[in-house]
């Protein structure tokens, strides 16, 4: 299989990206309104506990849209998928240590550590925009960390609008050529 026709695929199947940003942004918005309303540290527990169901919930949400769930066997993409996917629990100890020095670092590291992640999903996806999502998220959490960092739970809120918005860029680059094909 040739990468464009694996990234053909990946794009097909997780429609840009499209169902697991959602579910990101839903949990990341969970995550600010707990913080809002109830305390920090609920927040930062439904951000993590959260995060640990997204790609179950992706794969749920995938499934009862009637769409396949997951690449084929033959795709070689399927293990780059993975280890970008275990990039973030394994990086989420690092925001812990800057939790526990600094409560408010919480969101900015978490925003660095999602914002990494997304980059390799340009290559994965084929799709340039993740480039741009992952900048504008590892930038955004460094200068709130490191400048305002009375401004972090904003950053949460932010970090949903940016998933929600780009998810909306990445389908709409899928479905658009397949609209103008029929």
């Amino acid at each position: 299989m040739l990468v464009s026709d694996a990234q053909r695929e990946m794009r097909t199947v997780y429609v840009g990206g499209l169902a697991g940003q959602l579910v990101s942004a839903g949990i990341w918005l969970a995550s600010a309104l707990a913080t809002s309303l109830l305390t920090p540290r609920l927040g930062i527990l439904v951000l993590v506990v959260g995060g640990m169901f997204i790609f179950p919930l992706t794969q749920l949400a995938l499934r009862l849209s009637g769409r396949p769930a997951s690449l084929s066997a033959g795709n070689p993409l399927r293990e780059l998928a993975m280890e970008i996917a275990f990039l973030v629990p394994l990086l989420l100890p690092l925001a812990g240590a800057a939790t526990l020095y600094r409560e408010a670092w919480f969101y900015p590291a978490c925003m660095m550590i999602v914002g990494a992640h997304y980059l390799p999903f340009s290559f994965l996806y084929g799709m340039r925009h993740f480039l741009a999502l992952g900048a504008i998220m590892f930038a955004a959490g460094l200068l709130i960390g490191m400048y305002a960092p009375e401004l972090a739970l904003y950053g949460a809120y932010a970090s949903a609008a940016l998933l929600a918005g780009f998810a909306l860029v990445g389908w709409s680059r899928v479905t658009a050529p397949a609209a103008q094909a029929a």
